[in-house]
């Protein structure tokens, strides 16, 4: 329960601001149909999160407990300083890809937004510091969800409400306290 909880409340504030939720906002306004949108964000991230989730584990096996602390531990530190970096996103992007559908449409494109994303690098992270990767690609999943989920129902409104910097510093803080805590090996704190 613990690795769900952790991914999921990780990747969604990790998520608030990202190129991804960005680009729900985009597609909620471009189709004004928020179902398939919701769903295809659900494909895309089991998948993405999943091949993370894959990758995470290879890399904690291959990596002894001492190299992989500090693999994971560095991560969490780098992900803390990337959260400070603003996301922009391409619209231009978005459009091109309407041939597929609303659903087609937005399974392909936040597919292709997470790839080299930080959460897709957060699950990778958190994979290899979790030994079941299941609880962590569905609390990534989910994260991602509860992220995104509300900017296509709510679009605009909520983006022009909440402090986007200060989303970026809760998350980058916690992000450096779950790097921190891995580097001097208290990492069952959390």
């Amino acid at each position: 329960m613990e690795a769900f909880l952790v991914s999921a409340g990780v990747v969604a504030l990790g998520e608030m601001g990202d190129k991804t939720q960005l680009l729900a906002i985009v597609l909620a306004t471009m189709f004004r149909r928020p179902w398939p949108i919701a769903a295809g964000i659900l494909v895309a991230t089991l998948v993405n999160h999943t091949a993370a989730g894959a990758l995470g584990a290879w890399v904690a096996h291959a990596l002894g407990p001492d190299v992989l602390r500090w693999a994971i531990g560095t991560s969490f530190l780098a992900m803390a300083a990337w959260m400070l970096i603003p996301d922009k996103f391409d619209e231009d992007s978005a459009a091109r890809r309407r041939r597929f559908g609303i659903f087609g449409t937005t399974v392909i494109a936040f597919f292709l937004a997470e790839m080299g994303d930080k959460t897709q690098i957060a699950t990778v992270a958190l994979a290899a510091r979790y030994a079941d990767v299941v609880p962590v690609v569905l609390g990534t999943t989910a994260g991602m969800m509860l992220a995104d989920v509300p900017a296509v129902f709510l679009g605009d409104r909520i983006a022009r409400k909440v402090s986007m910097p200060l989303l970026h510093g809760i998350a980058a803080a916690v992000f450096a306290v779950l790097g921190v805590l891995t580097l001097l090996n208290l990492g069952d704190v959390f």
